[in-house]
């Protein structure tokens, strides 16, 4: 299925992090999901990612929600 927007981004930001950016309708900011940052109007929010855990049940339903917006 094909969407209507991007919702996600993922970008190598130093040797040790890669940010994931989202695409949210109206999402409010809080924890470790905060402002896009660099990736200005590409993505609504962004999430900062230094090890393997931290991509966790949590981050799996924003990045499906961003999917569920985009379509």
């Amino acid at each position: 299925m094909r969407v209507k927007r991007q919702f996600a981004l993922i970008q190598p930001t130093t040797k040790k992090r890669i940010d994931l950016g989202l695409k949210f309708n109206d999402k409010a900011y809080e924890g470790r999901l905060e402002t896009s940052g660099p990736f200005g109007s590409m993505c609504s929010h962004r999430v900062q990612l230094t090890e393997v855990e931290q991509i966790d049940a949590e981050l799996l339903r924003w990045i499906k929600q961003a999917y569920e917006e985009a379509k």
